[in-house]
């Protein structure tokens, strides 16, 4: 190649930190490099970091075989903020598990991306290790965390049919209860996805003992309504929270609760003396 067809060549492929910082480009500019099939992953990187960038580019792009090859780049793809739902929800579904969690929690993706890439991650979590739950527990939105906190009951409605395989139910138990355990410290874990986990047909009662156990959660009053109109919480733990809650609430959380009779009849008993 001549130095005038390098020269040219380098004209009409602007350099990876020309488009990243430059306002020069052009929208043609933009798509021809969206779309030239010799592409490097600097440079769709480069055009990735541009928040600017018009849809239709970002379409080109995600017809670009050549660019979508490397990993970085069909996240940085599906993370960006401009990139129509039809093109990064079909993207995602491809990605692997903590891949889904950093677009999931990339500040800059639309919040129905967001809901569609936890879906994608919640319909996972029956195949996932125990590792890979622990570290989502700890770092995936609160959706996924709140996900987490009912895993406990489906391990032990699966294994009460294997009783003879105690010790080996035992262990999985324990593990879904770690894996919960960290859920509820999840910091993207909010007072309403609890509420709702807790009143969830499927909690389990490890579920409420933990919540009501727990510094964080027990102490909240939306919490404490929530956690007595279940089945599982017990005794103590009823009567310390009704006290706190005036009687008229008090008989209407009890007339929709799951709580057992005796339990409920013993809280109205010590309030309405």
């Amino acid at each position: 190649m001549s130095e005038e067809e390098i020269f040219k060549d380098e004209a009409a492929s602007p350099s990876a930190a020309a488009l990243a910082t430059s306002s020069a480009p052009t929208p043609a500019d933009l798509l021809r490099t969206a779309a030239d099939p010799a592409v490097t992953e600097d440079l769709a990187l480069a055009l990735l970091k541009r928040a600017d960038l018009p849809s239709e580019v970002l379409e080109q792009l995600a017809r670009n075989s050549n660019a979508l090859k490397t990993r970085k780049v069909r996240i940085a793809l599906a993370s960006h903020p401009h990139t129509p739902r039809h093109v990064s929800v079909p993207l995602a579904r491809q990605f692997y598990t903590f891949d889904l969690t950093k677009v999931a929690l990339a500040p800059g993706v639309p919040a129905d991306v967001k809901v569609a890439v936890d879906d994608v991650l919640i319909a996972r979590l029956k195949t996932v290790t125990v590792g890979e739950r622990l570290t989502l527990a700890r770092r995936a939105s609160g959706r996924v965390a709140a996900a987490l906190l009912l895993e406990v009951e489906d391990t032990e409605r699966k294994n009460d049919r294997k009783i003879d395989h105690k010790a080996k139910v035992a262990e999985t138990v324990a593990r879904a209860t770690r894996v919960m355990q960290t859920a509820l410290e999840n910091p993207r874990l909010t007072e309403a996805l609890v509420v709702s986990s807790v009143l969830h047909p499927t909690a389990s009662a490890a579920l409420v003992h933990a919540v009501a156990r727990h510094a964080k959660w027990f102490p909240r009053g939306e919490i404490r309504a929530a956690l007595l109109r279940t089945e599982h919480l017990s005794l103590a733990r009823a009567l310390e929270f009704s006290r706190e809650i005036p009687a008229p609430l008090l008989q209407e959380l009890l007339a929709s609760s799951r709580l057992p009779a005796k339990i409920k009849d013993q809280l109205l008993r010590e309030n309405f003396v």
